[in-house]
């Protein structure tokens, strides 16, 4: 990772998602100083700036972050066309109606646990252990841009037209990844998002 680098791993998400919180919190209060940044993942959490990592490292164990997430800025909110081809089937697992599923889906606050996949791909938490669905047996070879889907813990929206084999509940125009734009990234680790039920007039998809 770099001289100046050092790769935490945690036993898992929740613990990573404590420990990336704590790291923000204590560079917002300059107890980092030279810290450029600080990337979460599902087990993870890379710090790139550290002057002394071994030092760092030492230090760690004895930390006791606190318990919450990390949250950045205002919600964002993305519209969606609860279309897809396997919401009646993440419904039937969740043993409600496709109607239902579309309410408790767009009822929940989300959070960007984490980026990664692709660029412009977060992987969203918020729905809660019941609601959790596994992949497909068969990935499908091309999932459109702008598809919503769902997979194991997380929600996530496909930045481009990729290879996937999550669950496809809906679909949205929101771009999640645009290098003219600043952030070229809609969404980051601690963002928080909303999804907005959409007609589904016009969605040619």
């Amino acid at each position: 990772m770099g001289e100046h680098a050092l790769l935490v791993e945690l036993a898992d998400a929740g613990a990573a998602e404590a420990l990336h919180a704590e790291l923000l919190r204590r560079r917002a209060a300059g107890a980092l100083p030279g810290v450029r940044e600080i990337v979460p993942a599902a087990r993870t959490v890379l710090l790139d700036g550290v002057a002394e990592p071994a030092r760092l490292a030492a230090e760690l164990p004895g930390w006791e972050p606190r318990p919450g997430h990390a949250r950045v800025g205002e919600v964002v909110e993305v519209p969606v066309r609860y279309d897809g081809p396997d919401l009646a089937e993440v419904a039937a697992r969740w043993g409600v109606s496709p109607r239902e599923a579309v309410r408790i889906h767009s009822s929940a606050e989300f959070r960007v646990a984490f980026c990664g996949f692709a660029p412009g791909f977060g992987y969203l938490t918020g729905l809660g252990a019941r609601y959790e669905v596994p992949r497909r047996a068969t990935p499908r070879t091309a999932v459109p841009a702008g598809s919503v889907a769902l997979a194991g813990p997380y929600t996530g929206v496909y930045p481009r037209s990729s290879p996937g084999g999550w669950q496809l509940i809906g679909t949205t125009d929101a771009v999640l990844w645009d290098t003219g734009r600043e952030p070229a990234a809609l969404l980051s680790p601690g963002t928080r998002v909303r999804f907005v039920p959409a007609p589904r007039t016009g969605a040619g998809r």
